[in-house]
């Protein structure tokens, strides 16, 4: 058995591999359900429209779709260049960092410009982190994937050491956390009666300014022939270093700037675990989404109903909330896998049996 090119995928079968995966994620949650005693249908329609009964979970949706979102068309750009970036979540949290100092520092007492300050500070710091494999990769070809899966936990324990540390709460009974941001620091809510604040305008925005330079731009051009081909974008006379650059630097500001959301948004101070996983999961939204701006929207929206119905599993099904990831991952397996189809179909040879005078000089 081999798995053997297919001339030409099915284009049909390239926008329909997602809802292929969805529909069979769902099947196995209806069998998990059942193994719990549950009518596995109504169980599935519980799960997934419990979040959504009122305004205030349609905006907790939101604020949980805004930052999946955002990394996830960040991630999308350096993916359409072949640049394989795994550290959105350490970016992330650099962001977090380069934003909490200027929360902290300039906040009590400071004025308008402090949260486009933090914004542009969240975005330097996820871009920081995110040039590290950039720069190894195109000097010495280190792998982008390992390095910047290391760097994840590199900028974890940064985080930890400075809310243990420097930026502990002397007020907070020796909570790791910090001093709660001043209103300054924070950004507006956009719906009434929710936690919906101005970073949902972000995730639209990055919406449009991704497809116009995935599609419109000459930049963006240029990246995918450098993820199609190396070679042909070197022949044509595109840079590939630039386009690992842009790729890297693309996905870390917006990872920052996402974390900068989460700080000055739900959050409202800073905490050792800024981010529930959203740079891991982007990666699925992204692929999920087949890497344009809309499809983003779309399996980001989906994304963060999985985080909400995990919340309410617990109250409303009695599952446990660790439900969110194992259907996070059922349902990267299963677009991974019709992905695997969609590109290359299975042969089966028979095996070659020896010649009788080779089976008898063997005994």
């Amino acid at each position: 058995m081999r798995f053997e090119p297919r001339p030409k995928p099915s284009s049909l079968m390239v926008l329909m591999s997602p809802v292929l995966a969805i529909t069979l994620t769902s099947i196995v949650a209806m069998v998990i359900f059942a193994s719990a005693g549950l009518n596995p249908f109504e169980a599935l329609v519980t799960f997934l429209t419990a979040p959504l009964v009122d305004l205030y979970g349609l905006g907790e949706l939101l604020i949980k779709a805004a930052p999946l979102v955002l990394i996830g068309i960040g991630l999308a750009i350096g993916f359409k260049a072949g640049v394989w970036n795994v550290g959105a979540e350490g970016q992330l949290t650099s962001g977090v960092i380069f934003a909490g100092y200027v929360a902290l520092k300039f906040g009590p007492g400071g004025g308008f410009w402090v949260l486009p300050a933090m914004v542009v500070a969240g975005a330097i710091g996820g871009m920081v982190w995110a040039a590290i494999p950039a720069v190894l990769r195109i000097l010495f070809n280190a792998s982008e994937i390992l390095v910047s899966l290391m760097l994840n936990y590199v900028a974890a324990l940064w985080l930890s050491w400075l809310i243990f540390g420097l930026w502990r709460d002397p007020g907070g009974f020796n909570f790791p956390q910090s001093e709660p941001l001043a209103p300054a620091a924070l950004f507006p809510v956009l719906i009434e009666n929710t936690r919906a604040n101005i970073s949902v305008l972000f995730a639209l925005v990055a919406v449009v300014l991704g497809w116009l330079f995935m599609s419109r731009s000459f930049a963006g051009f240029q990246l995918k022939v450098t993820g199609l081909s190396e070679g042909a974008a070197r022949y044509a006379g595109f840079s590939v270093r630039r386009a690992v650059l842009i790729g890297m630097l693309a996905s870390g500001a917006a990872a920052g700037i996402a974390g900068v959301g989460e700080i000055a948004g739900p959050l409202g101070q800073i905490f050792p675990t800024a981010s529930p996983g959203y740079g891991y999961a982007a990666i699925i939204v992204a692929f999920l989404g087949r890497l344009h701006p809309v499809g983003i929207l779309f399996s980001g929206l989906l994304m963060a109903l999985l985080y909400l119905a995990g919340d309410l599993a617990q109250m409303s099904l009695g599952m446990p909330s660790s439900i969110t990831g194992l259907l996070q991952s059922t349902l990267l397996f299963f677009l991974l896998t019709t992905d695997v189809f969609i590109q290359y179909r299975i042969r089966f040879q028979p095996s070659k049996k020896e010649p009788l005078s080779q089976q008898g000089a063997s005994t």
